[in-house]
């Protein structure tokens, strides 16, 4: 029996004194060994001082992120495409509202599990300076001031407004000059001139310490300076607390503290690493390092007021968040259960959507006619999930394929849809085989319905008596971290007690399969992780063993039509992602490539949907097709096998619009040269298809613009593992891109006029410019205003141009907004002064640009500066 504590006893739960004398009080009673413990992200029960479980870890980049069902928005770097700060802090603030009805719900349960808790390991403001990195999706692009204007409204959404508690704990991530290679991460080491490093690489997380006020910060793997960053006195010590007075604490990357003895080799051992992360301001490891922190202080490594001093930060956070307080105290622990994947957050996702779509390129062709008669959409993504996710998502209730959303806007029209080639060369791609439907299934050779009888375990092996025993329609699942019954207990079609755990389950699908025509048949199942398929009682697949992604396999044989064969299906989940396929290709089917040309010379118009998935681009993976390499790319191109369909759908002569997906810039020069339209869907969300189907149609109007510089196929790039920002993103990047930073079409157009700012900086430091913006087309849109500043007397090296303001304005017809943009010279002049150790404006003067892009400033001023320093 745990021992409690008497009331009187207990300072820390006294909600007259200040959070930070709570913490102390209660730090004071633990000993040595469950301070250490209370460090680590998974922070065990103290029973006899009440205070519970609870594991740091959790995700929410564009949704409530491995927690079951949520509302998953776009990826980051699509949210950064809105250039709509409101949007963003609307979003972030739907997100915590979901977080925290789950958190509270876990409560309930009694569940203390990763993936549960109120400490928020998002956002990702490194800067994408390099389109190879396959973490760049996670972030808002290449721009210093686009990331910190969009870092810190989600931080604001996140942490909520009450003058008391926090609502959710946002974590700027990952300090600092992270963005790949991924396979290096662990050992290298970043040596940046102060310039890059102050002017590029630092601005975001400035400001979300001290505009955003964000209460953690994530330190990255690498070294910077010799230094791990996530051991660094330079960036945790010097710069984060004593220049920007950072109040809030800092827990390292995951398994970053291993990082510093064993490939780092900065110090020899677990003791030393662990003592040098918390005496330089690492006070929450992602890990297991700092379980020797008691042998650390007895080795005088550190001591235990040092490691007092670390777990009074972490108390003081997890109090200010209301886990020590009655929750009818707390305004954020009412938020009912009922608004996770809210209508009104669905019709968000949607709206989030429609704003991140860039059109690149529009001859005219779009928005596509409503007489037409015929539609193919061909491309390995326009009917995957995963397409619309990106990385670090929850489980989207009803998400809607970009085939699915054409469908939806065609209204009339005839849609054949063929897949055409796999996403890239070499890969066992098991989405493209086509799933058995389920009028070629029955569960009983005597049922009404028609697929397959499946019972759900809550254990792996098949065990036991089923949770859930329903009839499944097709099999083809992808929960990835959540569980098979979370939309099905939210829908009302499973009862609590029918859950089933998000891990170490198993299914049995069991039944009949009816062949249409007879002949030989290729079935394939695939799985995450290990599955096993029975044909009248004899086992024809075998793969019972765990599995790190979707894998599948398939056997031929042959089939009489007229004939029921008994099938049974058997798959496991071990942990993490789950997901399960079983198709065919039937006798007489085409080869996919030569069913997509079919589709395409019988049709109107071709809408060819490709580019990329997470299942190739992101964080730290073991994929390696042509192309790609541990989740990075090695080639800017689109993968082989799609740019020879693109060109042979080209060839058919049909007109052909190309819908990319992917959270990186694409190098489609064959395209912008022979295609009449191009649209950029990013990595979308649940809403994506919808958003894209209605643009496509005109439904809605276009208006994102890039985050990031799109590069042309020739253009050499700087080596990967170079951090010199000089020949990078639109700011240092000295040639002409194929698509330039801001840039993003519409189906109207508009007219800038009346730029009005003075000659000189006032006396505040302010400098105030107006510009009447006008809609001189015929439908309504939206346009992004952006403000550039230029210096007209600029050194080697010097940015060539920066952003320092835009506004997102929707316009209609005919209609004129007269915008306003007020400056302070030491934010937006400021360059690093390397000579002089820190930050000074240079007199001189500057020009001021407006326009739709980086490379269409429409009006032009100029002004003059005097020098300053900070």
């Amino acid at each position: 029996m745990p021992v409690l504590c008497s009331a009187e006893d207990r300072p820390w739960l006294d909600t007259g004194s200040s959070f930070e004398t709570r913490a102390a009080a209660l730090v004071a009673r633990m000993t040595l060994e469950e301070k250490a413990a209370q460090m680590q992200n998974a922070a065990p029960a103290i029973e006899r001082l009440g205070v519970p479980a609870y594991d740091w870890w959790n995700e929410g980049l564009h949704g409530v992120a491995r927690a079951g069902q949520a509302t998953v928005f776009p990826q980051a770097i699509g949210l950064a495409a809105t250039f709509d700060v409101p949007l963003m802090e609307q979003v972030a603030s739907t997100i915590s509202d979901e977080a925290r009805a789950k958190h509270h719900q876990f409560l309930r349960e009694g569940s203390h599990a990763r993936y549960q808790g109120l400490t928020y390991w998002s956002p990702n403001v490194n800067i994408f300076r390099d389109p190879r990195w396959g973490r760049g999706q996670e972030t808002y692009g290449e721009d210093p001031y686009l990331t910190s204007r969009m870092g810190v409204a989600f931080v604001r959404g996140l942490q909520g407004d009450d003058p008391v508690y926090r609502k959710l704990d946002a974590t700027a991530k990952h300090l600092a000059v992270h963005s790949g290679p991924e396979a290096d991460r662990h050992h290298f080491d970043v040596r940046p001139s102060k310039r890059d490093l102050y002017d590029t690489y630092l601005p975001a997380f400035e400001a979300l310490v001290k505009e955003g006020e964000v209460d953690a910060v994530m330190g990255a793997y690498n070294r910077v300076y010799g230094e791990s960053a996530s051991a660094s006195r330079f960036l945790l010590r010097d710069l984060l607390r004593r220049d920007w007075g950072f109040k809030g604490y800092v827990v390292s990357d995951c398994w970053a503290i291993v990082d510093v003895w064993k490939h780092h080799q900065i110090v020899a051992s677990r003791e030393q690493a662990a003592a040098l992360a918390v005496r330089n301001g690492t006070e929450l490891e992602c890990g297991q390092e700092y379980a020797t922190l008691p042998e650390a202080v007895r080795q005088g490594l550190i001591s235990e007021a040092e490691i007092d001093d670390a777990v009074t930060r972490l108390f003081t956070a997890r109090m200010r968040l209301g886990m020590f307080d009655p929750p009818e105290r707390v305004r954020w622990a009412q938020i009912p259960a009922s608004v996770n994947q809210a209508p009104a957050h669905d019709a968000l996702a949607l709206k989030a959507a429609q704003e991140s779509l860039v059109l690149l390129k529009n001859d005219g062709i779009l928005p596509l006619s409503r007489g037409l008669k015929r539609i193919a959409v061909v491309g390995p993504t326009a009917d995957d999930t995963m397409a619309l996710l990106g990385n670090y998502f929850g489980t989207p209730a009803a998400p809607v394929t970009v085939l699915q959303g054409i469908r939806d806007a065609a209204r009339g029209i005839e849609v054949r849809y063929a897949r055409g080639v796999d996403l890239v060369e070499g890969r066992d791609d098991p989405a493209a085989t086509p799933l058995i439907e389920a009028a070629y299934l029955r569960p009983s050779a005597n049922a009404p319905e028609r697929g397959l009888r499946g019972e759900y375990f809550r254990t792996p092996d098949l065990s036991g008596t089923p949770a859930l025993v329903r009839t499944d329609a097709q099999i083809g699942f992808s929960w990835e971290r959540g569980s098979p019954t979370d939309n099905l207990l939210a829908r009302g079609e499973a009862a609590p007690g029918q859950g089933i755990p998000s891990d170490g389950f198993s299914i049995r699908w069991s039944g009949q399969l009816l062949p249409p025509v007879s002949g030989r048949y290729r079935i394939e199942a695939a799985a995450d992780d290990g599955f096993r398929l029975f044909v009248d009682g004899k086992q024809v697949l075998d793969h019972w063993h765990n599995s790190d992604r979707l894998r599948g396999d398939g056997v031929e044989l042959e089939l009489q039509a007229g004939r029921a064969y008994d099938l049974k299906l058997e798959y496991y989940d071990a942990e993490r992602d789950a997901g399960v396929r079983l198709g065919w290709r039937m006798p007489g089917a085409k080869p996919p490539f030569e069913e997509a040309l079919d589709a395409a010379r019988n049709a109107d118009v071709v809408v060819f949907v490709g580019g990329l998935t997470g299942d190739v681009e992101g964080e730290e993976m073991t994929v390696n097709y042509p192309g790609f390499a541990g989740g990075d790319r090695t080639d800017l191109r689109l993968p082989a096998p799609q740019r020879a369909l693109l060109e042979a759908l080209q060839q058919t002569g049909k007109p052909v619009v190309m819908v990319l997906t992917g959270g990186s810039a694409l190098a489609v020069d064959w395209a912008q040269q022979y295609l009449p339209a191009i649209l950029m869907s990013w990595y979308p969300g649940q809403r994506g298809g919808t958003a894209v189907g209605q643009a496509l149609f005109g439904d809605i109007n276009p208006a994102g613009r890039l985050p990031v510089t799109f590069y042309k196929a020739d253009q050499a790039m700087p080596a990967f593992d170079d951090y010199t920002m000089e020949g990078r993103t639109y700011r240092y990047f000295r040639g002409t891109p194929l698509y330039p930073f801001g840039h993003g079409l519409s189906y109207t157009r508009f007219e800038y006029r009346n730029l009005r700012h003075k000659r000189r900086i006032a006396a505040d430091g302010r400098l105030r410019v107006s510009v009447d913006v006008a809609n001189a087309g015929q439908r309504a849109g939206d346009e992004v205003v952006q403000l550039y500043l230029r210096p007209l007397q600029g050194s080697p090296g010097d940015a060539q141009q920066e952003l320092r303001g835009f506004q997102r304005v929707h316009l209609g017809p005919g209609e004129k907004r007269t915008l306003v943009f007020d400056l302070q010279a030491a934010q937006a002049l400021r360059r690093y002064d390397e000579a002089g150790q820190g930050y000074a404006v240079p007199a001189g003067r500057y020009e001021v640009r407006l326009g739709g892009s980086s490379a269409d400033a429409r009006v032009v001023g100029r002004f003059d500066v005097k020098a300053r320093r900070d």
